[in-house]
């Protein structure tokens, strides 16, 4: 799914992650976006809490990053895992 065509109802009951770095959450990011680096050795612990069936979406700044964290994720069993391709910088040129 494109970043662009995500809407606030699909976030109604799902978990938006921005695994990109600090630093460039920092500059922007989504409203409500949870970031969780994904440079980060200790990753896939910032998920012990989110349910495996819980809808996850995942961005990063191009889309590199978060397919990367959607295998991962998908891989460990959570079922909903969604990427939102061209990542933030997308939006940037949307907007």
């Amino acid at each position: 799914m494109s970043i662009t065509e995500l809407t606030p109802q699909h976030l109604e009951n799902a978990v938006l992650i921005d695994v990109r770095t600090p630093e460039e959450y920092a500059e922007g990011h989504l409203d409500n976006a949870v970031n969780i680096n994904w440079y980060d050795e200790n990753f896939m612990n910032e998920f012990k809490t989110v349910e495996k069936d819980k809808t996850i979406y995942v961005y990063c700044k191009k889309g590199g990053r978060s397919a990367s964290a959607a295998e991962m994720l998908n891989s460990a069993g959570y079922t909903e895992v969604i990427d939102l391709q061209g990542g933030y910088d997308a939006l940037e040129v949307k907007n």
